[in-house]
């Protein structure tokens, strides 16, 4: 479970996020949707501990992030939207690198790597060096670094970047699985289509505020709009409100 409680960050006059409230519950996969600085990416580095809010807190699986870090990471899985690898390791090195780090039996880490060798696809080239990988085929073993230790949440930025259609679907299937078998998931993407398909709850914001919360149902209240055009119409209903309470 996710619990983000009435939190704020600054950056010098800029609000990044400004006073969010958010419980995603166990085994739910929640995405986030909002435009180019919204403040999705400020939320996630947030939520991984790479940054720490001005005011309020964030608790995963009931661990302060701020109060135990190193608890609360142990929880997470993190795929970025750029994946951050070592070029000189091939992918098997690097999936044992990380599982070192996560303090897991050698035995363990290498039949996790069979797992999601096979899963995602990489037989062909996982022996080569990652210098040589393309944009999708790193996506793929930072989907599989992020969950070789089996996390019980995952953070997932823009997971769809770079992935042919084939492996894409893979992707989304593997997510769905991981919270249909209690894995909490936040999913910030730009790909509404994704978003629609794949989650139990979609949160908008913008300018650091949350604007609409909940299922595509509840988010359409008896209207037939599309995702987009909900999206749409918030966002720039929102764009509007903050121009009328400027001061002239």
């Amino acid at each position: 479970m996710i619990q983000i409680n009435n939190v704020t960050k600054r950056f010098g006059p800029l609000t990044a996020v400004d006073a969010l409230s958010l419980s995603i519950n166990q085994g739910e996969l929640f995405s986030c949707l909002g435009p180019n600085g919204a403040g999705k990416t400020t939320t996630i580095k947030m939520l991984t501990g790479l940054m720490a809010p001005d005011e309020g807190s964030i608790t995963l699986n009931g661990v302060d992030i701020q109060k135990e870090p190193v608890a609360a990471k142990r929880l997470v899985g993190y795929i970025p939207d750029v994946p951050f690898l070592y070029n000189k390791l091939t992918g098997e090195e690097f999936l044992t690198v990380v599982g070192n780090l996560y303090e897991m039996p050698g035995t363990e880490i290498q039949k996790q790597i069979i797992v999601y060798r096979e899963q995602l696809d990489m037989e062909d080239w996982f022996e080569q060096q990652i210098e040589g990988y393309s944009r999708g085929m790193k996506q793929r073993v930072a989907f599989a670094a992020a969950m070789v230790h089996e996390p019980e949440i995952l953070i997932i930025d823009e997971p769809m970047v770079g992935l042919d259609p084939r492996t894409g679907r893979r992707m989304k299937q593997l997510m769905r699985d991981k919270a249909n078998n209690g894995t909490t998931i936040f999913l910030s993407t730009h790909n509404l289509n994704v978003a629609e398909e794949l989650s139990d709850r979609i949160g908008i914001i913008n300018r650091g505020k949350l604007l609409s919360l909940g299922t595509m149902a509840e988010l359409r209240q008896d209207s037939n709009e599309s995702l987009e055009e909900l999206f749409i119409q918030l966002v720039d209903e929102s764009a509007e409100d903050t121009l009328a309470k400027k001061p002239v």
